[in-house]
């Protein structure tokens, strides 16, 4: 089993992801400074694995070399064994809001690259050189074809993005420059559900940016409706499809990744991780009401700025070339969604 750094661990990805690992086996340290997650989530992790004692949680930000060395130590000190290091690098942490990054680009170029920087600097200075990193679809930006392969042009449209493709090309260029390093650059599409157990789930401080939380606070009271972003989409019923994955099956992809790369040879994968399922946000609602029981009511509103009407992903390549796909469908991803919103009505702060 291996020795690995978890950052942002405490996130939506990475709570979900953290368990994946323990019940895999793996010992963790944990890395997160908590501006968009919470401790809670660890905890429930820890005790949905059973695993108390192989979970380390640091309270750090990536952004501060000091933190990142403490975090890359306290394994060490944890184990008492001082040729005992860190394998390998799941890397979550960093920022996420589309329409954040447009008003607050520094804070996305300082957090996302500046970040990721210093991390591969610290691994590289521990002689980690195993990373399996968290990028998005995003980077396609308007895509050419659906369903959007991996050599698809990068044309982001947003800090957001950009950041993620200016981290993708930083792991290029350090491939490129030092034999040794096992890379994966994970390019998501749409993340939802939770797990099934209604424990641990998506918490997204303030307004949620993405439809399920909305959809799912809608359901339970916190917010009066859905905005529906434009209805005029050329799409068979007028309203934008994308690709959504369970986010326990992005889960078992990156504990399927890693594994690839600790059993073969230096390299440098990119994949797509994603459904391959165009489902549009009437499609959504409508089976998020037949699981809930109550209708979502929404509102039809004006397109937003950087959307496309169709986003999907082409996963074929993570399938022949590490044998994963997705496994749950979208009544799984609302069923699950909902367990977690109508037990955690107010997220981690019940």
């Amino acid at each position: 089993m291996a020795n690995l750094l978890i950052t942002g661990g405490a996130g939506f990805i990475g709570s979900h992801t953290c368990l994946v690992f323990l019940e895999a086996g793996h010992e963790l340290i944990v890395i997160d400074n908590f501006i968009n997650s919470s401790p809670e989530a660890i905890k429930r992790v820890v005790q949905l694995a059973d695993a108390h004692h192989r979970l380390t949680l640091v309270e750090g930000d990536i952004c501060v070399e000091a933190d990142v060395e403490k975090a890359f130590t306290s394994f060490r000190r944890k184990n008492f064994l001082f040729h005992s290091s860190i394998d390998a690098v799941i890397h979550f942490a960093g920022l996420k809001a589309v329409g954040e990054s447009r008003t607050n680009p520094l804070d996305y170029w300082g957090v996302n690259v500046n970040g990721s920087y210093t991390l591969l600097k610290v691994m590289a200075a521990h002689g980690c050189r195993t990373i399996v990193f968290s990028s998005s679809a995003t980077l396609y930006g308007y895509p050419q074809r659906v369903p959007i392969p991996e050599d698809a042009p990068i044309a982001p449209i947003n800090p957001y993005g950009q950041s993620k493709a200016a981290v993708e090309q930083l792991l290029a260029d350090l491939a490129a420059s030092e034999t040794g390093w096992r890379i994966a650059r994970l390019r998501y599409f749409n993340p939802v559900g939770a797990h099934p157990s209604g424990m641990i789930g998506e918490d997204p401080c303030g307004i949620p940016n993405n439809l399920f939380p909305f959809i799912s606070q809608v359901a339970a009271g916190r917010r009066i409706n859905l905005k529906v972003f434009g209805n005029d989409w050329p799409t068979f019923d007028g309203t934008a499809i994308r690709d959504y994955i369970h986010v326990l099956d992005l889960a078992a992809g990156h504990l399927i990744t890693l594994e690839t790369l600790l059993s073969e040879k230096p390299q440098m994968l990119t994949l797509n991780l994603g459904s391959g399922v165009g489902l549009s946000v009437l499609e959504v609602v409508a089976e998020f009401e037949a699981v809930c029981g109550q209708p979502i009511p929404y509102e039809i509103v004006t397109r937003r700025f950087g959307d496309a009407a169709k986003t999907v992903a082409d996963s074929s390549l993570a399938e022949t070339r590490i044998g994963w796909r997705t496994t749950r469908n979208l009544t799984e991803m609302c069923r699950d969604g909902w367990a977690w919103q109508s037990a955690n009505p107010y997220g981690y702060a019940n």
